[in-house]
């Protein structure tokens, strides 16, 4: 597990986290219980607080950061996830804040302040810009993000679907 202290700040794990060996969590970050963070993410709160519910996963190569507090922004931007969140591979969030129950597509990317509310889509390579707010219940793709339809009931299980098979699939991998 490659967790990491900075500034006297060390990462908090909750109970049956999976951290990948080629992976870096580091500072002020909480994980929640079930959690999975696959190789090469990077979730690295050096400059603000990282808090990310139980039974998300943080697929491969994602980077996480956050905004600090500056003149130019008093109260930065901390990033926090909600609980059953998926973010796909090679995602970025950055000083956002994602709800319950979201799908974050390959590639796609959230910026500073932006909110995604619960049972959201968001599809591959979509772009939040900084401050947008998507409303739950729909999907959203495009850059900038725009909402393309509601989502289905099909769509809405899988949301917990996709959090529970990662859960199996880092359980396998903490057996191992």
């Amino acid at each position: 597990m490659t967790t990491r202290s900075f500034q006297g700040i060390t990462p908090r794990l909750g109970e049956r986290v999976y951290v990948d060996p080629t992976s870096v969590v580091l500072g002020d970050v909480a994980l929640g219980d079930d959690c999975s963070v696959w190789p090469m993410a990077v979730i690295r709160g050096d400059m603000h607080r990282i808090r990310i519910g139980a039974r998300c996963s943080i697929q491969d190569g994602s980077v996480l950061h956050i905004t600090h507090a500056s003149d130019f922004n008093p109260g930065g931007y901390p990033l926090t996830l909600g609980e059953d969140v998926t973010v796909g591979h090679k995602a970025i969030l950055h000083g956002c804040t994602v709800g319950n129950r979201v799908l974050v597509g390959m590639g796609a990317i959230v910026m500073d302040g932006a909110v995604v509310e619960d049972d959201v889509l968001l599809a591959a390579g979509a772009v939040v810009p900084p401050g947008k707010h998507l409303e739950s219940g729909h999907v959203y793709a495009g850059s900038p993000a725009r909402a393309v339809r509601p989502l289905k009931e099909s769509e809405r299980e899988f949301f917990t679907y996709s959090a529970a098979n990662y859960v199996k699939l880092k359980d396998q991998y903490l057996r191992e």
